[in-house]
C-alpha cells in the first residue's frame, strides 16, 4: 500500500521555524516529483514547493522562495520542509503529494498528482 504520511506540524511564533516531514512507502519513488501544498482555512490548496526526486531540482512558491527548504533523505525515503522566518499567513494544513514522472516546475499546478498524504496543520501565531 502507498503512502504518504506528514509529520511534524505545530504552533509556532512568527519568526520561528518548523521542519516537516512526508515519509513515503510502498513503491519506488525515484523518478516522482514531490511537492508541497498547503490550505488555509476558506481557501483554495496552493503550491508551496516541490522537488524532482532524482536530480533534486526545485521549485518555489514566491510567498515561500528563501523561506523555505525542500530536501529529500534518499536512505530514509523521506522528503522534507524546511519552514524558517514563519509568518502568520504561513498557518495551514501542508499536504505532501507525489506525481510519478513528474517535474518540479509541473508541479505548480496540481493536476496528475497519484498519491496525496493526509496533512499536517502549522498554526504561526503573531
Amino acid at each position: 500500500q502507498v503512502q504518504l504520511v506528514e509529520s511534524g506540524g505545530g504552533l509556532v511564533q512568527a519568526g520561528g521555524s518548523l521542519r516537516l516531514s512526508c515519509a513515503a512507502s510502498g513503491r519506488t519513488f525515484s523518478s516522482a516529483a514531490m511537492g508541497w501544498y498547503r490550505q488555509a482555512p476558506g481557501k483554495e490548496r496552493e503550491f508551496v514547493g516541490a522537488m524532482k526526486w532524482s536530480d533534486h531540482s526545485t521549485n518555489y512558491a514566491d510567498s515561500v522562495k528563501g523561506r523555505f527548504t525542500i530536501a529529500i533523505d534518499n536512505a530514509k525515503n523521506t522528503v522534507y520542509l524546511q519552514m524558517d522566518s514563519l509568518k502568520p499567513e504561513d498557518t495551514a494544513v501542508y499536504y505532501c503529494a507525489a506525481r510519478l514522472y513528474g517535474t518540479a516546475q509541473a508541479m505548480v499546478v496540481p493536476i496528475g498528482i497519484n498519491y496525496w498524504g493526509k496533512g499536517t496543520l502549522v498554526t504561526v501565531s503573531s
